[in-house]
């Protein structure tokens, strides 16, 4: 495979990611990109999902929406 640099020194690689981070080190042969970290997508909740943590929450324990609807609505 063959790649090529574009006039700002950059390279598109099969199978990278945005965010992913890669160690550049020069070998006797050419140079060798190794990747170290792969960054990841949080995974979206749906609402029964959130609803579901909300009320598994310690700290919300007898506390009722209204309630929570005004502590967080307040100015």
């Amino acid at each position: 495979m063959t790649l090529t640099a574009d006039a700002k020194k950059r390279v598109v690689l099969p199978g990278a990611a945005p965010g992913d981070v890669f160690i550049y080190q020069e070998t006797g042969k050419g140079v060798l990109l190794k990747r170290i970290y792969r960054h990841r997508e949080p995974r979206q909740q749906t609402k029964a999902q959130a609803v579901k943590a909300i009320k598994r929450w310690k700290s919300l324990r007898g506390v009722k929406w209204e309630e929570l609807r005004k502590l967080t609505r307040e100015v």
